[in-house]
């Protein structure tokens, strides 16, 4: 059993452990913590890496917030904005024709709590790659746990990802190969072959 943070489709380090592990555990106790994966993900554009994020409400009080109690902000239009976002810079991809249809629904329903929307895109993921995958949620924070805890592939800061392997990207004869960017951008550009390359 393996132990991680529900993400914003997550990056590509995250799902190279999930497709090795027979059972994975969502952590929904934790402290949420700004400048994470928990709320964002990047993708590959015309000008180089861009930023995807949702926005949360930041309540009057202080004190820690759990990730599992985080509200999405929906005062602005961040669905349509990642939406277009995504159409913009994955238009031409060779899988994105695919799967907007099936991505769509994601950014029309409305959401209240952030890891109902993570945990939204794990289900699309896990779907579109085929992966015969349980899951279950935490109902205690754990501290020192026997499980696989791959909760640090959560952190922005996080530097697993240094030997990725290259593969196509989009703008890559402008900018290069960036790695690590969300899970997405390496489905528009492998397609099926994405289970291969995790």
């Amino acid at each position: 059993m393996s132990l991680f943070i529900p993400t914003y489709f997550s990056p590509i380090s995250q799902y190279a452990e999930i497709v090795k592990s027979e059972q994975i555990i969502f952590e929904m106790e934790d402290n949420f913590q700004k400048q994470s994966y928990r709320n964002r993900c990047y993708i590959y554009n015309a000008n180089g890496k861009q930023l995807l994020s949702i926005p949360v409400k930041h309540t009057a009080l202080n004190g820690r917030k759990k990730t599992k109690d985080t509200l999405v902000e929906n005062d602005f239009p961040w669905q349509d904005q990642h939406f277009k976002s995504l159409q913009s810079a994955y238009r031409t991809s060779p899988f994105f024709d695919f799967l907007e249809d099936e991505i769509a629904p994601i950014f029309h329903k409305k959401y209240k709590f952030l890891h109902d929307v993570n945990i939204d895109t794990f289900l699309f993921i896990k779907e579109t790659l085929q992966l015969d995958l349980d899951f279950k949620k935490t109902t205690s924070y754990q501290n020192n746990t026997t499980l696989k805890d791959f909760r640090h592939l959560a952190d922005r800061k996080n530097k697993t990802s240094k030997n990725m392997k290259k593969y196509i990207q989009m703008f890559d004869d402008k900018h290069g190969f960036i790695k690590n960017l969300s899970i997405l951008d390496l489905l528009f550009m492998e397609g099926p072959n994405a289970i291969s390359y995790l």
